[in-house]
């Protein structure tokens, strides 16, 4: 049966109708006229009628008349829907409940460790904000945790166990790394032929002590030498899927950083051969006899100013370039990356050239130089402060001039970046793949700016690295939502997906011993992310 309105003249009828089959055809067959339909809904009779009836109904949907006082909470559902899928779907879950197994703790530490990862996407907010902020979300499982429970399961991941026999010289091994391992097996399947992983680090820098042995003073890539720093390294793959993260003390030099991390991909991973792509501050002569003497194909930057064979005779070296285009992209593409191979003494270099990014060189320069001009007169003092300007300045005496002859040596550089590497893919392929050491750039902007890593105010090493590790594990949920987006055909804002996942809530409404879940509908880009990763989405009603 079911409720239809019937129009007679000018006048509409609400009519209970029921559907019977009739030698093979249905037919409907009214059972009651309940009124004229104005005069029902200006007296308030359909809702005492659908009140009345749903006294007869296990489900029925509430009917708030105004004679009672329901209880209604609204709470977000479609972020932790999303994000706990995929926290199975990398095998974070499985990681952590396999390495708490025999461990007696008073409370659910995966849960904990979930909680703080999830607000880290959701929230950027302190780890003492978590507590408040989770009412909002439907996070099952945390209803009874408190907050030293969030810092004791950070404090458990960054714990060291008792087997240190493959922990590094610049840091022990510790639960995060068990973790990281027992992750990558879900992934293990993924790598074929040429395995290309892109490594990087950067600096956080803490607010306050920098716990007993990572908070230590050296080069800040945030500009604040005054502060203690740490240093992160990533290591991303192929597909721009994090592997891991390490955390060192803040006066380690990225060059020692690189043989620390292709030892452990070894060791730790199992990986018996890949490629290492990393920037221009990895290179060393160290380094590079480490990873020839050890077969590890890499691809890296070179510091083209200060490396004299570099500057002298492969910036120097005459040859034709030609045209790269990335896969997919537009051929017609008005300044595309141009590319030529030099070797010398037995060496392989890959010369790249941007004429669009030469062009803004160029005139960056030639603006330096108009402004030196009206500088220069002024005295030396008015360009001690100005790094842009010294260099292109020759301080003789009392008295500066503009170098001819640095500026004609810089112009060499315009639009310019070489690399070098020790493997036999084309030059279009390796110029390529360096490019996509970007992904590895856009990981620590999202680090930084969208998990509100810093500032860090732990006072202990272990719950640092646990601190750290959250917004690392983040920053892999988020990456597996962008990769199961783009498979399905999607490229979404973060903010976007965000807003919209956060769009879908739940309202539950208790009256008269009834108890309903009424969800909201689906805005924006929320179906299609729910989707990408293979979720239904809930039911609109449905009876707690």
């Amino acid at each position: 049966m079911f409720a239809r309105v019937k129009k007679s003249g000018k006048y509409q009828y609400l009519q209970i109708v029921e559907n019977t089959k009739v030698k093979g055809r249905v037919r409907q067959q009214v059972i009651a006229t309940v009124g004229r339909l104005d005069h029902l809904q200006e007296k308030g009779r359909v809702e005492t009628l659908i009140k009345s009836l749903s006294r007869y109904s296990e489900k029925a949907m509430l009917i708030l008349t105004g004679h009672s006082d329901p209880d209604a909470v609204t709470i977000k559902i479609g972020p932790a829907l999303i994000f706990e899928r995929l926290w199975k779907n990398t095998g974070i879950k499985q990681a952590l409940q396999k390495l708490l197994r025999d461990r007696k703790f008073g409370f659910d530490v995966e849960r904990a460790v979930f909680l703080t990862v999830f607000h880290r996407l959701m929230s950027a907010g302190s780890d003492r904000y978590c507590e408040r902020w989770r009412r909002d979300y439907a996070v099952a499982g945390t209803e009874d945790l408190e907050l030293h429970h969030l810092y004791r399961a950070m404090a458990f991941l960054g714990e060291a166990p008792g087997d240190q026999s493959r922990a590094s010289d610049l840091a022990p091994r510790c639960n995060k790394d068990l973790v990281e391992e027992e992750m990558f097996k879900t992934w293990r399947n993924l790598f074929t032929g040429l395995e290309l992983v892109f490594f990087d680090t950067t600096s956080i820098y803490f607010e306050g002590e920098g716990g007993e042995t990572l908070g230590e003073r050296g080069f800040s890539k945030d500009h604040r030498p005054d502060l203690k720093q740490m240093m992160v390294g990533v290591v991303i793959d192929d597909e721009g899927r994090p592997i891991c993260c390490e955390m060192w003390p803040g006066n380690t030099a990225d060059v020692t950083s690189l043989v620390t991390i292709s030892e452990h991909m070894r060791e730790r991973f199992g990986i018996k051969r890949f490629c290492i792509v990393a920037d221009r501050s990895m290179i060393s002569s160290g380094n590079l006899n480490y990873l020839e003497e050890n077969g590890i194909p890499y691809i890296l930057g070179t510091r083209m100013r200060k490396d004299k064979e570099v500057r002298e005779q492969v910036l120097t070296c005459g040859g034709r370039y030609r045209e790269v285009h990335p896969i997919g992209s537009d051929a017609k593409d008005p300044s595309p990356l141009k590319v030529k191979e030099v070797r010398h003494m037995d060496r392989r270099y890959i010369v790249c050239l941007n004429e669009r990014q030469a062009a803004k060189d160029r005139l960056t320069r030639e603006a330096i130089i108009e402004a030196l001009k009206e500088k220069i007169p002024q005295g030396p003092k008015s360009l001690v402060g100005n790094k842009g300007y010294r260099r292109y300045v020759r301080i003789e005496k009392h008295s500066a001039s503009i170098d001819s002859e640095k500026v004609k040596s810089e112009a060499r550089f315009d639009g310019k970046y070489i690399l070098r590497t020790n493997t036999d893919l084309p030059a279009d392929k390796v110029a390529m793949k360096y490019k996509e050491l970007w992904q590895v750039e856009r990981v620590f902007r999202d680090i930084k700016s969208m998990f509100e890593t810093r500032p860090i105010f732990h006072q202990r090493d272990d719950t640092i690295r646990g601190h750290v590790f959250c917004s690392f594990l983040a920053l892999v949920l988020r990456k597996e939502l962008e990769r199961n987006l783009e498979k399905a055909g999607h490229v979404f804002e973060w903010s976007h997906i965000k807003r919209d996942l956060q769009a879908l809530q739940e309202t539950y409404i208790e009256e008269n011993g009834n108890k309903l879940a009424i969800r909201s509908r689906a805005e924006g880009v929320c179906g299609k992310v729910f989707q990408a990763v293979g979720m239904a989405m809930p039911p609109t009603i449905r009876e707690i």
